[in-house]
């Protein structure tokens, strides 16, 4: 007799952070603020390093290179979050 783990997942439901309206636009308002505070800061670390030749080392180049990746990440997350919050 073999005993197994299965696990089947049909679907994923993302119900909300909060079914209270009053809270809505304060969460609106953080996720906004933390969204262009996390934009504005990659872009200017990926400004100050393209900017600066004595940062041109590897070093720096993956601070970039993270920098913008974190960038992608948010813009194609938190619009949808912001998104969803709003309605």
């Amino acid at each position: 007799m073999s005993i197994t783990n299965e696990t089947s997942i049909s679907d994923f439901l993302l119900l909300g952070f909060s079914q209270h309206t009053e809270q809505q636009p304060l969460l609106f308002g953080l996720f906004l603020a933390m969204y262009l505070v996390t934009v504005l800061g990659n872009l200017l670390i990926i400004l100050a390093i393209s900017s600066d030749p004595r940062l041109h080392t590897p070093m720096y180049f993956f601070l970039a290179n993270l920098s913008f990746t974190d960038t992608c990440f948010s813009c194609t997350i938190v619009p949808k979050v912001l998104l969803n919050i709003h309605t």
